[in-house]
């Protein structure tokens, strides 16, 4: 079942947390707080706070959930689709997102599960390069998903 794929996913990312803030470049950028969003094909949302600061979470989870949803309409990692866009290999009329709505971002990635399910997953807090690798990491840990 997807949903005990997506806890478990949200499980390993929550215990690489603390990992990633003893990096002081990632806890810098993050100040103890980050988010994590998934969304299913059926538009279901799931996700975490990370950290005690409700403002900063609150920030921080509406721009894992801006990277989660824009995956979610595109199907294309946070950066690489605004790299298409951009250098005209696709027209953004075609998804209905409009450049300044564009995230830029990396630290949202498409994920497929072995089933077949397809997720959208968005992760904000650190560097965009560790948003990628702590889901990429969660998602080895699982082994229960694919890219």
């Amino acid at each position: 079942m997807a949903q005990t794929e997506i806890e478990k996913l949200l499980a390993n990312i929550e215990e690489l947390v603390p990992v990633y803030m003893a990096i002081p470049e990632d806890y810098a950028k993050s100040k103890g707080v980050a988010s994590g969003c998934i969304i299913g094909e059926d538009g279901q949302i799931y996700g975490k706070v990370f950290g005690n600061d409700k403002l900063r979470g609150r920030d921080s989870f509406k721009i894992a959930w801006t990277k989660a949803s824009q995956v979610w309409i595109t199907g294309f990692k946070t950066n690489e689709y605004e790299r298409l866009v951009f250098s005209d290999q696709i027209d953004y009329h075609t998804f209905g997102i409009s450049p300044p709505d564009l995230v830029g971002y990396e630290g949202g990635q498409p994920v497929t599960l072995r089933d077949g399910t397809k997720l959208a997953v968005g992760f904000s807090g650190f560097r965009g390069a560790s948003d990628l690798e702590i889901v990429l990491k969660a998602i080895e840990k699982a082994n229960t998903v694919i890219e």
